[in-house]
């Protein structure tokens, strides 16, 4: 047993909790910058809340609004050098992923001025400018934790960049801002919420206390799309939360433990065919879970029996939210892809169970994207 524990971002949560701690805001400084995308914050009501509160307390504020999915390198760094020239103190995030984690990155450009875009990938950070967080999406986790992923323009790939000082300094958790997502945002979202419990939980790094959180997580997450997946109906204000929350306990297992290898093959699924982050990623959940059921039988046991199902059923439900639709790869396509891990082998496979090799990542795309059974393509 273990009880090492390390939460840095303070969370604040409940309906209207944004506009009830007014105070806060004022406690980081009189001018700030907001970074969103481009309706999430706006149709949420959150993007109305924060500036209200913002004129409230008497706080100079600009809106950076041009984060899209899968946030690239250079709006993140338009972003913290707009935050730089106008004397920002802070920045807001505000919106799914994307948004907080293009927020994330925007703060070490704002405190990093010699920073070129890919610098942020190599160079060592001085500082990171003060930011908060406020998620309008149930799936990201991202507002408390300490990872932010983003795509470089040039290569048109995934990266992510991670450290104790991208945790927010504070986090406003409000589920009624899911409200406004469609059913399709609603099962991606839920869907990457559930491969972040589960890949950290199948990790060799999950202790004691990320344990916790993860089995919290999937047992609110895994009757959310359960019913999402057999109803095919909006959830009510009650399943909203349970997805928000759930997502949010899921995060914390993430900051701990990071992810399997389903996330860095979901990233072949959305830089090539534009597949929502937590579609592409659950597509190779149950694969994970079936290694999950070999090298890790006990621990897959006692999360499955978590989330109230057992293996069949899981891999059942989780193939039918996730249908791909026509997504093909000829064999050299797939090999290509796969020569981003020639250099090294990531650490979302070294605590994959079993672990997961270059080779096993190639293997399981040829048989899911190729759509042919032929040996010589190996």
């Amino acid at each position: 047993m273990d009880f090492n524990l390390s939460i840095p971002a303070k969370v604040l949560s409940g309906n209207g909790v944004v506009l009830k701690n007014t105070a806060l805001f004022s406690s980081l400084g009189k001018r700030c910058l907001i970074v969103t995308g481009g309706k999430s914050a706006v149709l949420s009501g959150a993007l109305d809340d924060v500036t209200a509160a913002l004129t409230q307390e008497h706080i100079t504020y600009s809106v950076f609004d041009r984060i899209g999915p899968n946030p690239l390198l250079s709006a993140c760094h338009a972003a913290g050098t707009l935050a730089r020239e106008e004397g920002a103190a802070f920045l807001i995030g505000i919106g799914g992923g994307s948004a907080l984690d293009a927020a994330k990155a925007a703060a070490v450009y704002a405190a990093n001025a010699d920073f070129a875009p890919e610098d942020i990938y190599t160079k060592p950070r001085k500082s990171v400018l003060p930011f908060l967080l406020i998620g309008t999406t149930a799936g990201t986790g991202s507002e408390v934790g300490k990872v932010s992923v983003l795509t470089n323009d040039s290569t048109g790939r995934k990266k992510s960049i991670s450290g104790d000082d991208l945790y927010p300094v504070l986090t406003f958790a409000d589920p009624r801002y899911t409200a406004s997502m469609p059913y399709a945002v609603t099962v991606s979202t839920a869907l990457d919420a559930l491969s972040h419990a589960l890949e950290g939980y199948c990790s060799p790094k999950c202790g004691d206390i990320p344990s916790l959180f993860a089995e919290k997580a999937v047992a609110l997450l895994w009757d959310g799309l359960t019913r999402l997946e057999a109803t095919h109906a909006l959830p009510d204000t009650n399943e909203r939360e349970a997805l928000y929350y759930g997502s949010l306990y899921a995060g914390i297992t993430l900051a701990y433990c990071g992810t399997g290898f389903p996330h860095p093959l979901g990233y072949v699924l959305t830089e090539n065919f534009g597949t929502p982050h937590g579609f592409a990623c659950a597509a190779f959940l149950p694969e994970f879970m079936q290694r999950a059921a070999i090298y890790s039988p006990k621990r897959c046991e006692k999360i499955l029996s978590a989330m109230g199902t057992d293996l069949d059923s899981f891999s059942k439900t989780v193939r039918a939210l996730t249908e791909l639709g026509d997504i093909y790869m000829t064999c050299e396509e797939v090999k290509t892809q796969c020569t981003r891990w020639d250099a090294a082998i990531p650490n979302n496979f070294k605590f994959s169970p079993g672990g997961f090799t270059k080779e096993l990542a190639q293997e399981l795309l040829l048989e899911m994207l190729t759509n042919i059974d032929n040996p010589t393509c190996l």
